[in-house]
């Protein structure tokens, strides 16, 4: 299988000259800054299989919250302070981003993730270096800090505040993630960042389907990420029983969506079929042997934006499809590359 890079005529006097010469060398290669080669970044790949390593229903039951857990104070809380007898020093505070609050007359003091017993006995503990016996009371106005934040394919992103440890679907419920119910979506499982060191994927589609396993109870600062995206998509026009747009699923390849555009016509000329990349204004001819074949070495993994074509008759009308799609690509300029490809293919 043979690349041919494709460049636009800047005149039509040295349209054929320039694109021979650009079809018969290559584009000198210059490393982008994650070091791979021009090349390498543009040029088509097969699949890569991503294995991603999902959990069992019983390892997700050791990671889960509690169903009544010991609740830590954090910052964004909102605490009453009660000393019997002193109003001065008595009020409504707000835990500051440093873990502390502010008592009149007394100073700072450090609440942050201590439980409510915790946080009482520190409050005493600060108060006895002013007063004698005091006698503090504390309670939890506001539960500001029990967040869940959520990333990725909902509606509505950023943190959601709960008023007790929220189970993943009341959180994706919450995020306006329901959509994953559609057919044609590709939510198929998410992420749960827990602190700086743990990642949990979690299986969607048994969720969805019932299996209340999946249903793992958040913990507080917990962060849920969404990876599946339904505005990617990709193209498939000419010779087949459902042209249209189809949604970007992980890994697609060219025998994934010309599955579900229903395959050739029985009028397609399916001994070639194209693929534009308009990211890099590429285009690869295929072999539809190949790509059936027991190798499959050209079962391109596809990406946003590639338009898959299945001509008619011969490669003509693959040239006028992308004579439509992208104007920088002349008549003379696919006419040539072309005509280059199938001759040295003879």
């Amino acid at each position: 299988m043979k690349t041919h890079c494709l460049r636009p005529a800047t005149a039509l006097a040295t349209a054929g000259a320039l694109l021979l010469a650009a079809c018969a060398n290559t584009v000198p290669d210059k490393s982008l800054p994650d070091g791979r080669s021009q090349a390498e970044a543009l040029s088509f790949k097969p699949r890569e299989k991503v294995s991603v390593e999902m959990p069992s229903k019983e390892d997700l039951a050791l990671l889960e919250e509690t169903v009544n857990p010991v609740y830590q104070l954090g910052s964004g809380d909102l605490v009453r302070v009660d000393v019997f007898g002193r109003q001065d020093v008595s009020g409504k505070f707000i835990i500051g981003p440093d873990g502390m609050i502010t008592l009149p007359m007394v100073g700072n003091v450090f609440l942050n993730q201590l439980t409510r017993e915790q946080a009482h006995a520190a409050l005493d503990r600060r108060l006895r270096e002013f007063y004698s016996q005091p006698h503090v009371t504390l309670g939890v106005e506001d539960y500001a800090s029990n967040v869940v934040t959520v990333l990725g394919r909902v509606q509505t992103a950023g943190q959601q505040r709960f008023p007790h440890p929220p189970t993943l679907a009341e959180v994706l419920a919450n995020a306006g993630a329901m959509p994953i119910l559609d057919k044609q979506a590709t939510l198929t499982r998410c992420a749960i960042i827990r602190g700086r060191d743990k990642l949990i994927w979690v299986d969607l589609k048994a969720l969805l389907n019932g299996d209340l396993g999946y249903n793992i109870r958040m913990k507080k600062g917990d962060i849920v990420f969404i990876p599946d995206s339904s505005e990617t998509a990709v193209y498939v026009l000419g010779a087949v029983p459902r042209p249209g747009s189809y949604r970007l699923t992980p890994s697609m390849t060219v025998l994934d969506v010309l599955a579900q555009a229903g395959g050739p016509t029985s009028d397609a000329a399916p001994e070639k079929i194209g693929i534009y990349r308009a990211t890099s204004r590429q285009t690869q001819i295929l072999d539809f042997s190949e790509l059936i074949g027991p190798n499959r070495k050209v079962n391109y993994a596809l990406e946003d934006g590639d338009v898959l074509f299945v001509p008619n008759s011969g490669l003509a009308d693959f040239g006028y499809l992308l004579r439509q799609i992208s104007p920088a690509i002349g008549v003379l300029t696919f006419g040539m590359t072309v005509d280059t490809y199938m001759n040295q293919n003879k």
